[in-house]
């Protein structure tokens, strides 16, 4: 009888030791192959961080923003700290003012659909104090807290695949690959081909429009993190051409933003690209007062240009001092024919500022010669997301498996 009972028990705990060691082996594995997959998105993005020779150290006219504007030297990162406050507060005061953030609300739910590995939720929220939008959030249907990315274009739809053009479903393939994704888009002002946000009214605004575009994405951000399945420490934000202007304005002017893709939106003035990069647009740094006159030009600045773009212009700013507000934050240029090689003049002071904090990699380009996304580029823009905000996750899985067998990504 106790031999039996022996028996039984030996069994027992040699099937417990199997069990552990089936699990420590399947454990492993698993990390092993989720660090090849992060290893397979860095490798994808990593020749983008480096400009090529013939940029490298060049900076241009650009005035540097690591020098105060009245001249002085940043010259520790106490130093950057300060001169990032006066920029911001700068460009704040020139292009307006944002009323206080909206932080006290939730989406409100409208339907909901599921769609291949994820559901589609169709949503409503105030994205200003006195304007509500509608757009879609997609959830997939893995468990536990996830990245997010904001994607932003003339409307949302066509970011969740429903119409539009080919390679702009960046929603919908972000959704697929594991990242809560919120659609938005300016439908009513596209429609009406005023295209951008106007606060407090279209007759009146007080702020820039692309700046409230920003403070909308703020708000977006806002209400995307009290969503139960979103990381709010991962949450990215992404866009195209006009999408792209967006993206930049609203993710240097709102640090919450993790990283950004600016995918071909003329990252700094330009008046060679025509109306690729046209900044002086009363929808975007233009505005004054409707009715307007003479849009869609290919030169801004021309006799009795209105707006603060001119002012801009003549007194030395450029997008490149926007940049500096990203540092360290990681992003990434999806350059088309608005920004091609050359734009790594600018980006070499965004390079400069990450090097004083002690930081590398955090600002890439890509280039392809059309406007129009394209597959190839569209998987580095992926691949850069994946790298920067699953980053935790790769943390997490290093620690884990460092304590079972050793780290295997040393």
């Amino acid at each position: 009888m106790m031999r039996n009972i022996l028996q039984l028990l030996q069994r027992y705990i040699f099937s417990v030791f199997l069990f552990f060691v089936v699990i420590d082996s399947t454990c492993a594995q698993s990390f092993l192959q989720f660090g090849v997959k992060k290893g397979d998105a860095w490798n994808k993005i990593k020749p983008y961080f480096n400009p090529p020779k013939e940029f490298k150290d060049q900076y241009g006219n650009y005035r540097s923003p690591l020098l105060f504007y009245n001249g002085d030297t940043v010259k520790t990162k106490q130093d950057w700290q300060k001169r990032h406050t006066e920029i911001y507060h700068q460009w704040m005061s020139m292009m307006g003012d944002w009323p206080p953030l909206i932080t006290n609300q939730k989406f409100e739910y409208l339907d909901s659909i599921k769609r291949e590995n994820f559901i589609q939720y169709k949503i409503r929220f105030y994205w200003t104090p006195n304007d509500q939008t509608e757009g879609y959030l997609l959830i997939p249907r893995i468990h536990g807290k996830k990245p997010a990315v904001v994607v932003v274009f003339y409307e949302p739809e066509t970011a969740i695949g429903i119409g539009g053009k080919p390679n702009r479903d960046f929603a919908y393939q972000l959704a697929k690959r594991g990242f809560v994704a919120l659609s938005l888009g300016t439908t009513k002002t596209t429609k009406n081909k005023t295209y951008s946000l106007y606060y407090p009214s279209i007759e009146n605004a007080t702020i820039q429009p692309l700046s409230t575009l920003a403070y909308a994405a703020a708000n977006a951000w806002e209400v995307l993190a009290k969503v139960d399945d979103v990381d709010s420490t991962r949450i990215g934000i992404m866009g195209h051409s006009y999408g792209g202007k967006w993206a930049m304005f609203a993710s240097c002017l709102y640090e919450k933003f993790s990283c950004a893709v600016w995918s071909d939106p003329g990252i700094v003035f330009d008046e060679t690209k025509g109306s690729a990069v046209n900044y002086w647009e009363p929808w975007y740094l233009g505005y004054y007062p409707p009715p307007w006159t003479n849009t869609w030009r290919k030169k801004g600045l021309i006799e009795n240009t209105k707006g603060l773009y001119p002012k801009l212009v003549r007194n030395g700013y450029d997008l490149h001092e926007l940049h500096a507000l990203m540092a360290p934050r990681p992003f990434l240029v999806s350059g088309g024919s608005a920004d091609p090689p050359e734009r790594w003049i600018p980006l070499n002071h965004a390079l400069a500022i990450n090097k004083l904090l002690g930081y590398r990699s955090r600002a890439a380009m890509t280039n392809r010669s059309e406007h129009d996304p394209n597959s190839e580029s569209n998987e580095i823009i992926y691949s850069f997301f994946d790298w920067f905000l699953n980053s935790k996750s790769l943390v997490s899985g290093e620690k884990i498996y460092a304590k079972m067998k050793g780290n295997p990504f040393r």
